[in-house]
């Protein structure tokens, strides 16, 4: 499969079996993630691996960060859910948006990979990603942030993701307006 054509047919899996990828199969597809355009290559990002438990002390803190006293059962919607971790690095050069797509670019990567391996993913965010409860359950540094979770999981079978609508290119792809170029 060509990557237009892994990129056309990706789409995100609300819901995904109890089935993962191991540890083993996640390493190469992470180390291949991490080719994405990263200027003066300061690798800003990292991710952490979430199973089993380490799912439901999500929860409690999602649920420490919205006052809720129930934990939250969104954690436990995949057997794996993949932090996607912005680590800012001082750079002259490199302001944190940057450093910041560069983490996102990673993640968005690594879910066309999951996909293109037969996995299900979607990535998910809510109010409560950049809590100071969240945080502290991932054991983020100062110079961290999270941007959120891949969850992750089998594809159901005889079940389709659904498609998104196309997108129009031709509207999306403009020009400088004509007064501001040169001939």
């Amino acid at each position: 499969m060509s990557a237009l054509e892994a990129v056309l047919r990706r789409t995100s899996w609300s819901k995904v079996t109890e089935d993962a990828p191991t540890r083993d199969q996640l390493l190469p597809l992470i180390a291949a993630a991490g080719r994405v355009a990263d200027h003066s290559s300061l690798r800003p990002w990292r991710l952490i691996e979430l199973r089993g438990d380490d799912r439901l002390a999500l929860g409690a803190a999602i649920a420490k960060a919205n006052g809720d006293d129930k934990p939250s059962s969104k954690p436990l919607r995949a057997a794996l859910l993949i932090a996607v971790v912005v680590s800012y690095r001082k750079s002259d050069k490199v302001p944190h948006w940057e450093q910041e797509a560069v983490a996102s670019g990673v993640a968005h990567t690594l879910s066309l990979l999951l996909d293109e391996a037969g996995w299900g993913v979607i990535w998910r965010t809510g109010g409560y990603t950049r809590s100071r409860a969240v945080a502290e359950a991932h054991g983020l540094a100062e110079n961290e942030e999270l941007l959120g979770w891949l969850y992750v999981g089998g594809k159901p079978q005889g079940k389709d993701a659904g498609r998104r609508k196309p997108i129009d290119a031709d509207a999306l792809l403009t020009r400088l307006p004509a007064g501001r170029r040169e001939s």
